[in-house]
């Protein structure tokens, strides 16, 4: 067996920004597994947030043995980017092998499209209102707030997509009083969940506020060990492959999940179709789908996924899986 990772960079369709920041590009890595002849990929999104760096995910895959397997791969490195990258290649890997899909290795049914919410950047109002007039079409809009301005924003964008249902994510850009302060507006618009309002670790407050609308936990969930500390204060968690480190973990969690009383939300960083490609089986049945980073690009791999009115179908074996 032979690991290689590779970078790769993918134009984005437009100046894509958040509470922290904004970027033009997506830059992913790409590992590959190799055994007697056949390969697997998967892709992962290194994060600062997490203190991964593309330099950084790169050494902690070439790091790896060459002669692994999916459950040794959870003991040799920890939940995060690396780890998914590798995960997700092993499971390509091994359905190629195997004759089969991934979903059935899994022992999971056949899975079908499933609606996805599209994204709006933040920016001025003015600018968000014309955002989402032009995607009032789609379903679901997810709103990047997390400023001094986000009722504003919130209000332009409700008016320029008045049919379409609005999730927001504050990206812990929120105190608990402003949250508070916030949430009757968000009820009044029609907003249907509120992503990771406090920062991670400075949560406490949301077991002691109201919360008239679902909390979402998206910092503050990474794996199965993220789940004692949820308790009492969230009503969702957000599974993202780059923070569990792989499709592995990610069923693990979405299962213990819902067994303690939770609704699933199946995100994504800013990437290609090969990186949401295994988080497509993940979403199945999921409460929230957000995997619209191949919708923000440019420019994608071949063979990409296909989004339609039905939302993003499952991804063909040329893909993943």
């Amino acid at each position: 067996m032979k690991i290689d990772v590779t970078r790769d960079v993918f134009r984005l369709a437009q100046v894509f920004t958040i509470s922290r920041g904004s970027r033009t590009e997506a830059k992913v890595l790409t590992a590959r597994v190799s055994e007697d002849g056949v390969s697997g990929r998967g892709e992962c999104v290194p994060y600062a947030r997490y203190d991964e760096t593309l330099e950084s995910v790169t050494a902690e895959i070439e790091g790896l043995p060459e002669n692994l397997d999916r459950m040794a791969l959870q003991e040799l490195l920890p939940a995060g980017a690396a780890r998914n990258a590798v995960d997700c290649a092993l499971w390509d890997l091994k359905a190629k092998q195997a004759g089969q899909r991934a979903w059935q290795l899994a022992g999971l049914a056949s899975p079908g499209p499933e609606v996805t919410a599209y994204t709006l950047s933040l920016d001025t109002s003015d600018a968000m209102r014309d955002q989402a007039a032009k995607h009032a079409h789609r379903p679901l809009l997810k709103i990047k707030l997390g400023t001094a301005d986000d009722m504003l924003r919130l209000e332009a964008v409700r008016a320029g997509a008045p049919k379409s249902r609005i999730i927001v994510d504050a990206n812990e850009g929120w105190t608990a009083e402003i949250y508070a302060d916030l949430a009757p507006h968000l009820l009044r618009l029609g907003v249907q969940l509120v992503e990771q309002p406090l920062p991670a670790g400075a949560d406490d407050m949301l077991g002691e506020i109201d919360r008239p609308l679902p909390v979402c936990a998206d910092e503050s969930c990474h794996d199965r060990a993220s789940l004692p500390a949820l308790k009492g204060k969230y009503d969702v968690v957000n599974i993202k492959l780059d923070k569990t480190g792989g499709l592995t973990e990610a069923l693990a969690l979405r299962d213990a999940a819902r067994a303690e009383g939770y609704e699933i939300m199946v995100g994504c960083m800013v990437g290609s179709s090969l990186a949401m490609a295994p988080a497509v089986l993940l979403a199945q049945g999921a409460m929230v789908t957000d995997l619209d980073g191949p919708l923000l690009l440019a420019e994608d791999r071949d063979n990409a996924l296909q989004f339609d009115a039905a939302g993003v179908h499952p991804p063909s074996a040329d893909l993943w899986g």
